[in-house]
């Protein structure tokens, strides 16, 4: 072995050791933290992406930050938001004063606006637009990527995030929801899995016990599982 063969063997190694820092199994009970440092893996075609940070206490999530880069505000560019206590706060980059944000009431279920993923593979746009149709909406679904979607539901941007089931054996991973469920509850909304039922972080790694996710204001969720439960069931 040359000595730039070897060099680059002890970097390769070095990044190996390097991930797997922080490395544990998550559990039912304790508390540990859940990371997802890249949430949105289309950010390399300069789409939307998030840094998710929660803290899981013997199943329940207590505290959620949520770095936003990509999300433009009159201020400038990044958002930040914290979730503790019982409030959501958000802060730019470029102002890191800190504000509470608070959801939307749009007032009717016709002038809410649903949020909902880019990638047709995370969601089912077929049903969303069936959805959106017995809800009589009719405003163009705000679609975005990563947990940013929860971002936006807290301050506003929408009023209704989906994530409905696209196939039988998909189970979704606590650090792609932790973080974003509380925000958007701080802030004063509801977050379930598509049945109604609280989503489950008391398995270890995945939320096997729930199907898709269901985020609104609050005042309308009712309403939306309705809906929702009436077309994919």
């Amino acid at each position: 072995m040359n000595v730039e063969d070897a060099v680059v063997d002890a970097a390769v190694t070095a990044v190996r050791a390097a991930a797997t820092v922080g490395l544990g199994a998550a559990s039912p009970s304790g508390r540990y933290w859940t990371l997802d440092p890249i949430d949105g893996t289309k950010f390399v075609r300069g789409d939307q992406y998030a840094t998710a940070l929660a803290l899981i206490d013997d199943g329940e999530v207590v505290l959620g930050v949520l770095g936003c880069p990509r999300f433009e505000t009159a201020a400038g560019s990044g958002v930040h938001f914290v979730a503790v206590g019982a409030t959501t706060e958000a802060y730019s980059s470029d102002d890191p004063t800190s504000q509470p944000v608070t959801v939307a009431d749009p007032g009717s279920l016709a002038a809410a606006r649903f949020c909902e993923s880019v990638e047709p593979g995370h969601s089912d746009h077929d049903q969303s637009s069936e959805i959106a149709a017995r809800l009589e909406i009719s405003t163009d679904p705000f679609r975005i990527d990563s947990q940013w979607k929860y971002g936006a539901l807290a301050r506003g941007d929408a009023s209704i995030y989906l994530r409905l089931p696209t196939r039988a054996d998909y189970v979704a991973k606590i650090w792609d929801h932790a973080a974003g469920k509380l925000v958007v509850q701080f802030a004063g909304g509801t977050v379930t899995d598509v049945d109604g039922e609280p989503l489950d972080f008391s398995r270890g790694s995945t939320r096997a016990g729930n199907r898709g996710i269901v985020a609104t204001s609050g005042a309308l969720h009712d309403e939306v599982l309705a809906a929702v439960q009436a077309v994919i069931d």
